[in-house]
């Protein structure tokens, strides 16, 4: 982690800039302090459960933001993560001005929109719809990248994908397998190439 001192910023009055390398966690559950929002790079916000599985609640994107719960001063429940190099603004809550404050509005809507969608997937797709949808959304990230032939690539393993739509690595691996000999995707060591993207699409709907 390295902090960066910056100047406030006119638009967003930023207090500082921080730089996180992947793997770096960022907040622990506990008492809320700051706002966040990402300038670059990939955040995951994830929980577990007594069991230490752990469960993907949301990615949060550059120009979205994070640790919201410090706006009511509610508990933090919740782990904060950078899955890329990264970089994070902090915000005092208590200084936003109305323009702030409406741009994390909206950015907060549009995560909560994601959530639904997020919630109805788990709650009436099947896993091979579930892991679909995923590898889409993944692929609009930081963890995206275009290939030399077009095709879209994903880095992610089959545990962080389990993570992601409630199952576990095991049963992941089974459909992740299955999607390959169909031809939809192509999986290699922590990543995924999606082959045919209409019809992971056709699969995400279904």
């Amino acid at each position: 982690m390295v902090l960066e001192r910056t100047q406030p910023n006119q638009n967003f009055n930023s207090m500082d800039t921080v730089h996180y390398r992947p793997g770096a966690v960022i907040l622990y559950p506990g008492k809320p302090e700051m706002l966040y929002r990402v300038k670059n790079g990939l955040i995951r916000l994830h929980t577990m459960d007594d069991d230490g599985n752990g469960l993907t609640l949301r990615y949060v994107k550059p120009g979205e933001y994070f640790g919201e719960e410090a706006i009511s001063g509610l508990e933090r429940e919740y782990f904060a993560e950078a899955v890329t190099d990264s970089s994070v603004e902090l915000f005092n809550p208590k200084t936003l001005t109305s323009e702030q404050m409406l741009d994390f509005s909206q950015a907060l809507a549009r995560a909560l929109r994601r959530g639904y969608q997020s919630i109805y997937r788990l709650a009436g797709k099947r896993l091979r719809s579930r892991i679909a949808a995923e590898l889409l959304e993944l692929a609009d990230t930081a963890l995206g990248s275009i290939k030399p032939d077009g095709l879209s690539l994903v880095y992610a393993t089959h545990d962080e994908l389990a993570a992601a739509v409630g199952s576990v690595r095991e049963t992941v691996t089974k459909v992740v397998g299955e999607l390959s000999k169909e031809g939809v995707i192509d999986s290699g060591y922590g990543k995924i190439t999606l082959v045919n993207v209409p019809a992971l699409r056709a699969i995400a709907n279904g």
